[in-house]
């Protein structure tokens, strides 16, 4: 609902609610009012009527646009759109380009979504950025899933070149037995369950084959129990509309642990800022820092990454602490 009023509006919102409770709560006759208000009949009737049903609330003008909008970007088009801005900050011409599309329309979703200006999105562009955090560790958890493709045996394209990368895959998928939906060589993905504390940081992260939401609540489970022994008690937590985080066993999940769930507004990334900005750190600092020789030599790497993040690397977005001394100074947990 707009709390403007249009240019040519006889009477302001306030005159509206005073004209309508005339009518409606004194039991003046509408042509009475019209003429203490010098509007017409039909426009003192309008008013009354829509402040028996609306209250206060209706006074505003509503939106002049047609409430069926036929020519609306369907929701999976924005999704993609959204992923393609967000995670590969490619512009309103190369995302059109890829998706056939006008760039206008790519832009106009840009737009809704307040991700058309990348500072909106990215620190890197050194321009401010407005930061919220929960006064308490525990006060408001995030939680979301990171998918990897694994590392072929011997290594994967990145250190190798692609020929190289594809013979590797090749010869991983012979051992696996994998294909995907053409027979072409698969190796599979690794699904990182990531849990973040908005407050101080302080990350929690299993590695699975899948993101089930029996697997999703397992996580949260043990979850919660390796925060409580840090001191800290989940109170909330905040997940993207993923198929794992819309189901009754999550739902019922948090409400076993007394925890309240939150889900972020779609098509907006930047509600879960966090742990998409801690993705991004744990992709360049571990995911593809050096070169592995095979995914299980990748993921025993993880451990360590995890706690030179938590208890050692400085967090730029703390005043450059460890994120480990932002929770409570419990004996042992910082080293």
């Amino acid at each position: 609902m707009s709390h403007a009023t249009h240019a040519n509006a006889a009477l302001t919102p306030r005159a509206r609610l005073r004209l309508a409770r005339l009518i409606v709560d004194h039991g003046w006759p509408p042509a009475r009012a019209a003429e203490r208000y010098d509007v017409s009949w039909p426009t003192a009737k309008k008013w009354a009527d829509r402040y028996r049903v609306e209250g206060p609330a209706g006074m505003y003008d509503r939106s002049s646009a047609p409430h069926p909008q036929p020519n609306r970007t369907p929701a999976p088009l924005v999704r993609k759109i959204v992923h393609l801005r967000w995670k590969q900050r490619l512009g309103p011409v190369e995302i059109a380009d890829r998706l056939g599309m006008p760039a206008s329309t790519v832009h106009a979703v840009l737009v809704g979504c307040r991700i058309n200006r990348l500072s909106h999105i990215d620190r890197a562009t050194g321009e401010p950025i407005r930061r919220y955090e929960h006064e308490k560790p525990g006060d408001l958890t995030h939680v979301d899933v990171k998918k990897l493709g694994r590392v072929p045996d011997g290594g994967g394209w990145r250190y190798l070149g692609r020929q190289k990368g594809k013979k590797n895959r090749a010869a991983t998928a012979v051992r696996t037995g994998e294909r995907n939906q053409y027979h072409n060589p698969l190796i599979g993905t690794c699904y990182l369950h990531t849990v973040i504390d908005d407050h101080s940081r302080v990350a929690y992260i299993e590695a699975h084959d899948d993101e089930t939401k029996e697997t999703a609540t397992e996580v949260l489970k043990n979850a919660v129990a390796w925060f409580a022994d840090r001191g800290v008690t989940v109170q909330r937590v905040l997940s993207d509309n993923g198929s794992c985080y819309r189901s009754n066993l999550w739902r019922k999940t948090c409400a076993d642990l007394n925890i309240t769930a939150k889900k972020t507004r779609p098509y907006r990334p930047q509600t879960n800022g966090k742990i998409e900005r801690f993705h991004r750190t744990l992709a360049e600092g571990w995911a593809f820092k050096k070169f592995y020789n095979s995914e299980s030599a990748r993921l025993a790497a993880l451990p360590a990454w995890v706690h030179e993040y938590n208890h050692h690397r400085p967090h730029s977005a703390i005043g450059k602490a460890a994120p480990i001394t932002r929770l409570d100074n419990l004996a042992g947990h910082h080293s």
